[in-house]
Order: C-alpha cells, then sequence, then structure tokens
C-alpha cells in the first residue's frame, strides 16, 4: 500500500471515530437528560397523585403505597428510554422484565392476595384502629391497619398479626360499628314459682342499672316452656362500650336476687317411672 493511499485510509478512521465518538457522546447526554427530567417528572407526578389521594380522605398507608407504585412505573419507562437512546435493544430488555414480573406474580400469590385484600379493607372499611371485632376467627382490638396484614390484641393481651387474605375471605363481626347493642339473656326459674314475681323481679334489676338504656326499652318475657325451666328472655340495650360490664353485672345481680327471693334455678330432671310386673 502506497503512503498516500495508507494516509487517506487512517484520515477516513480518524473522521469515522471522531464522528462516532461525537455521536456517543450525545447519546450519552441525551440518556442523562431524559433520566434526570424523568426523575423529577417522577416526584412531581408522585406528589400530586398523593395529593389527589389525600383529598378523597384515602388511608396514608394506602397513599404511601400507591405513590411508591407510580414512582417506580414511571422509573421503569424512563429507565427503559434512556438505555433506547444509548442505542440498547429495550424490547428484549421490556420482555425481561415482563417475564421477570410474570415470574414473581406467580411466586407471590399469596402475597398478591394479602395485597389485594388490604386495599380492600383500607378503601371499604369494614373495621378501623380501635374497633373490638371478630376476624379470622380470633376476637380482640384492632391495633394496626396495613397492606398485607392487621395487628390485633386480644382480651388477654396477646398480639394477633393476621393476613388481610383471611378476613376479606371469612366473616367479620365488628362490635364497634354501632354505638348500642343488645344483651340477651336466657333465665330459668321453676314451675313452681311465681312467674309473675319473676317477671316483676327481672324487669326490676334491668331497669335500676343506671348504664341500661331507657330507650329503646328492654324486653323481659316468658319465651319457653322447658322440659326443666320455665325461661324468660332479657334483653336490654346499652351503649357498645359498656356490653360486657353490664352483661356481667346483671347475671350476678339475678343470681343474688333468686337466692334472697327464693326463687330457684331448676336443674335438669327426669322423671322415672317403675312398674312391677306380676309373676307368672
Amino acid at each position: 500500500m502506497s503512503p498516500i493511499i495508507a494516509a487517506d485510509f487512517m484520515k477516513t478512521m480518524e473522521n469515522y471515530m471522531h464522528g462516532a465518538g461525537a455521536n456517543l457522546i450525545m447519546n450519552i447526554c441525551s440518556a442523562l437528560v431524559i433520566f434526570f427530567v424523568g426523575k423529577y417528572l417522577a416526584k412531581l407526578l408522585t406528589t400530586l397523585s398523593e395529593g389527589i389521594m389525600r383529598k378523597s380522605q384515602m388511608d396514608e398507608t394506602l397513599i404511601k403505597f400507591l405513590g411508591t407504585i407510580i414512582r417506580i412505573g414511571i422509573m421503569v419507562l424512563v429507565v427503559i428510554a434512556a438505555l433506547g437512546k444509548l442505542g440498547i435493544n429495550t424490547t428484549s430488555f421490556a420482555a425481561i422484565l415482563a417475564a421477570a414480573g410474570l415470574a414473581i406474580g406467580l411466586s407471590l400469590q399469596g402475597t398478591l392476595s394479602n395485597f389485594a385484600s388490604g386495599v380492600m379493607i383500607i378503601l371499604f372499611r369494614p373495621f378501623k384502629v380501635g374497633d373490638f371485632v371478630e376476624i379470622a376467627g380470633s376476637t380482640g382490638v384492632v391495633e394496626e391497619v396495613h397492606i398485607f396484614n392487621t395487628m390485633m390484641k386480644t382480651g388477654d393481651n396477646v398480639q394477633m398479626i393476621i393476613p388481610n387474605g383471611s378476613i376479606i375471605g371469612g366473616k367479620i363481626s365488628n362490635y364497634s360499628a354501632k354505638e348500642t347493642r343488645r344483651i340477651d339473656l336466657v333465665i330459668g326459674c321453676s314451675y313452681d314459682d311465681d312467674i309473675k314475681a319473676v317477671k316483676e323481679y327481672l324487669e326490676a334489676t334491668v331497669t335500676a342499672h343506671e348504664k341500661v338504656l331507657k330507650d329503646p326499652a328492654a324486653v323481659v318475657a316468658v319465651a319457653e316452656l322447658g322440659d326443666n325451666s320455665v325461661n324468660f328472655v332479657v334483653r336490654p340495650w346499652v351503649e357498645s362500650a359498656d356490653y360486657w360490664a353490664v352483661r356481667w353485672d346483671l347475671i350476678e345481680s339475678i343470681k343474688v336476687g333468686f337466692d334472697e327471693k327464693g326463687f330457684s334455678f331448676p336443674y335438669p330432671q327426669q322423671d322415672v317411672h317403675m312398674h312391677q310386673a306380676k309373676a307368672d
């Protein structure tokens, strides 16, 4: 190769490398601009979304979680756009992300179920912190409601952590949802007792309790003529917070009064009749 041809070739390669280098620098700068502008927009849109959700009075836990999801989703799109500007094949990259997302979703089915249930609990509010509830076979006071689980304290001060999927999939009994509750007692007396006197005593005992509500009025009535007893239903209304205290007070007072007045609580009994057969 002659010196002239070699010089022309080296000059051509130098010009090509110079142009390619300039393009690479421009692409890197563009990718950086896309990344940082996208990062700013992700933060801005996340803040705006959280503000809208707060105005709609959504739960703060759900707001933070959804805000994180929005920010991550936008940043994934920004990173893909920046990589595309660098000449990287983003189609295969997106396919890898989709496959990874599918695999993660399949492996976290239970977790995703708990998440969806947590969203439903926070949105529809079947109970709130401080409520006395029965959920997933456990009874206690709700302490915290999270996206994936609910923390509850039982009456004997045991902390329960219940997956939200178990809560939504079962029956929820919220004893604090209403301001008042009705106490249902069944009191039996002997057939030998004066049932009118027993009824008057039960009515007087119920109405004398200071925490029993006047409206709605308590009900005391003969409900059943049982095998061994005459059964009265005693149904006073109380504030929900006073339910157990009043229930225990009434049971104790009724027992003490029965003893003082000579009324009896009959025990299960059975009459046996014996017949003597005549000898042949």
